[in-house]
């Protein structure tokens, strides 16, 4: 794997767990405002979601050394 290509994958790791962490501390907030009687343990559990399922996908990127990912054609 060349530097360039874990570049790419890490830069998808990053973007990843962004994503998924303000999903998951959205939708936490939301959730402790609405049902929850402003309780902040429905923030702490959606934002641990996000960040685990965002773990589970780096891991699986970066340990995937020879199938290209999807959407990239081979050169």
């Amino acid at each position: 794997m060349s530097e360039k290509e874990l570049g790419k994958k890490w830069d998808r790791c990053l973007a990843d767990g962004a994503i998924k962490l303000g999903t998951g501390l959205g939708l936490g907030i939301v959730f402790s405002v609405v049902f929850f009687k402003r309780h902040t343990w429905p923030i702490s559990l959606g934002s641990g979601v996000g960040l685990g399922m965002a773990y589970a996908n780096c891991q699986n990127d970066l340990r995937s050394h020879y199938l290209p990912h999807r959407g990239e054609k081979e050169q």
